[in-house]
């Protein structure tokens, strides 16, 4: 396999069939598992996991010692958090073996998740949501949602730029860092500029 494109060190371990986008950088004793995809840009901390067949989009950025397990999907721009873990069976038992029972995780583009978070399989994070440090995500989380605790609850809505909005009374906030506009509309915020 070719590793012009990106950088791997030299204690980590890149399984055969695994595509590895431009600029990467994956460090040291992290294992890459076969038929992962990796975009551009991203950057895989120590003793990180990717599992078969997991996606990853350009720009995700990976924190040490996280475990991304088959059947999750993130897209760009996506931050794992230090020692956070995605789940990817309902109901696991050691004497039986269901990797033909996968659930799938999508993580939308832009959503962070903080630190030691357990995210349990079947859920999507919506883009650009925050997920507080020690989380347990157990459902659905919306667009711009600002999660936490066990079980994750929804105390609010963030930018883009991952500051808290707070809406007037015509249901309309501004990041105050990016100036960007924001609409809360039957409990849910898009981008308005």
């Amino acid at each position: 396999m070719e590793t012009t494109d990106y950088f791997a060190h030299e204690t980590s371990v890149i399984d055969e069939g695994c595509e590895i986008g431009k600029g990467t950088k994956i460090w040291h004793f992290s294992h890459v598992m076969q038929n992962a995809i990796i975009g551009e840009r991203c950057n895989l901390g120590q003793n990180v996991v990717v599992s078969p067949n997991v996606v990853l989009g350009n720009n995700v950025k990976v924190q040490n010692n996280v475990s991304i397990y088959t059947g999750v999907i993130c897209k760009d721009d996506v931050f794992l958090g230090p020692s956070m873990v995605f789940t990817n069976i309902v109901n696991p038992r050691s004497a039986i073996v269901r990797r033909d029972q996968y659930v799938e995780t999508l993580v939308e583009k832009g959503a962070s998740i903080g630190a030691n978070t357990t995210i349990i399989c079947g859920n999507t994070i919506g883009k650009f949501a925050l997920i507080g440090a020690g989380a347990v995500v157990t459902k659905p989380v919306a667009d711009y949602a600002l999660v936490v605790g066990n079980p994750a609850k929804q105390i609010g809505w963030v930018s883009e730029y991952g500051h808290r909005l707070d809406f007037n009374a015509d249901n309309k906030a501004q990041c105050f860092e990016s100036g960007q506009q924001y609409q809360l509309k039957e409990n849910k915020v898009e981008r308005i500029s």
